[in-house]
């Protein structure tokens, strides 16, 4: 019986980690479209409901429009990366890669991947198109990785600034 407690506080302490910061207000949304196709849509969330660079937490969730395989998702993230030019080696780079090809599922219409970013790393969490409950997924990463990941979409030197600005709140 104790057991049974335990894993349930446990989980539950796990599951009201994971919900936090869907209650944060929205800073901003976008969505990324390829011609006539929808890709993802994403939000950005704080708990003070603005952005400030640097300042932490942070939750930036997509919400996938299509179906995208693992392989997919980690090229283009490497992609990102590469024309972004970040300051971050090589070597690095290629682990972090590794480390997202094996936690990162594949996703479909309907699936969300949420990274919440704290003042020393963050954490990714999914939720599958059939499940109403979002998890976590691996282990937790360094500042470093965040400060990369989140650049993909909050940095001034992102491929997509028109989405960068409609997620910071500045359109």
């Amino acid at each position: 019986m104790k057991l049974l407690l335990t894993l349930f506080l446990c989980l539950s302490s796990i599951a009201a980690q994971a919900g936090d910061w869907a209650t944060w207000p929205t800073i901003g949304s976008a969505t990324l479209r390829w011609g006539p196709f929808d890709i993802y849509f994403s939000v950005l969330r704080t708990p003070t409901g603005r952005y400030e660079d640097g300042e932490w937490p942070q939750a930036l969730s997509i919400n996938y429009q299509r179906s995208i395989t693992i392989e997919e998702l980690v090229n283009a993230t490497q992609e990102q990366w590469q024309a972004m030019d970040i300051s971050v080696p090589a070597a690095q780079q290629q682990r972090w890669l590794k480390q997202i090809a094996t936690i990162w599922p594949a996703v479909t219409s309907g699936s969300q991947l949420t990274f919440v970013g704290d003042d020393t790393g963050g954490q990714f969490y999914y939720r599958s198109p059939s499940n109403p409950y979002i998890r976590p997924i691996g282990g937790r990463f360094d500042h470093a990785f965040r400060d990369a990941f989140l650049a993909i979409w909050l940095s001034p030197a992102t491929q997509y600034p028109t989405l960068r600005q409609q997620l910071i709140g500045g359109i």
